[in-house]
């Protein structure tokens, strides 16, 4: 099997790094920054790599499109005579109801794309950082769309079970926007506003321990990536802030009365419900 690599970033080279483990040899790379290309000859996990996508489109079986969402339909729309007959074409972008619509008209017909998001990544950005690791144990969410061979997502999903996923949940790409408000992008935001809530020049690094490390962990962001995750699933996400914000207003409002039972009963709920996620 041939695959292509578009986009030789963190996920990207973390995806090469992966395949070269899990004993795929034929892995190409296309990416306009010759010097990422370079590096991951250097180190191995490519055959060899191209900033002419064309090149690596026309023999690849599997082609995995690992750039921002909003350059998805141009790379789409300048390549879409490049495809190998019959390959399956599949992305990583964190929202896809947008991305499904622009792209629904342009797919060609001799291609299976196949809409996925690995729930996995790194915070900073750059094939530096990239990683197998961060795949070992994760989950990976595949869009069900109407024009999908069962065949190809089978084998699809064999693939992604040999690069160390634990689980692989199919949902609708609806669905998909809505909980990824929750699990991905309103934990991101919480990192950004707790950290940027700080005072500055408080010397907040010698006093910190380990809840405020984890809890600013991803508050460590690719700007450019994020701004328009957000914006791209604006809707869901402003919900689940409202959620949010109303779970903290009902927290203040036990702290500010002094009462001690419904603290306690939160915090007890709040430890239950922590634990079974797992299992």
């Amino acid at each position: 099997m041939n695959i292509t690599i578009v986009g030789l970033g963190v996920i990207g080279g973390s995806f090469a790094m992966a395949f070269k483990e899990a004993g795929f040899e034929d892995v190409y790379a296309v990416d306009l920054n010759k010097e990422s290309i370079q590096k991951a000859k250097n180190m191995g996990i490519i055959k060899d790599g191209s900033d002419n996508a064309k090149q690596f489109l026309e023999i690849a079986d599997l082609v995995i499109i690992c750039i921002y969402p909003r350059i998805i339909k141009d790379f789409m729309m300048e390549n879409r005579n490049n495809f190998k007959d019959g390959a399956i074409v599949t992305d990583v972008a964190g929202i896809k109801g947008t991305l499904i619509k622009q792209l629904d008209d342009i797919i060609p017909d001799n291609i299976d794309f196949i809409f996925g998001h690995p729930m996995a990544g790194r915070e900073n950005k750059g094939i530096d950082h990239a990683t197998a690791e961060c795949y070992k144990g994760a989950n990976y969410l595949l869009i069900d769309t109407e024009r999908n061979d069962d065949d190809n997502v089978l084998l699809l999903q064999a693939i992604i079970y040999k690069l160390g996923f634990k689980r692989i949940i199919r949902i609708s790409s609806g669905f998909h926007d809505q909980i990824i408000a929750f699990t991905s992008h309103l934990p991101h935001v919480m990192a950004v506003s707790l950290i940027n809530s700080d005072v500055e020049a408080r010397n907040t690094e010698i006093y910190m321990g380990g809840s405020y490390r984890d809890a600013t962990r991803v508050a460590d962001i690719n700007e450019d990536l994020w701004t328009e995750l957000f914006l791209g699933n604006k809707e869901n996400l402003l919900e689940v802030i409202d959620d949010f914000m109303a779970e903290m207003g009902r927290f203040r409002e036990d702290l500010a009365k002094g009462d001690r039972v419904a603290l306690n009963k939160r915090l007890k709920r709040a430890t239950k419900r922590r634990r079974r996620l797992n299992k």
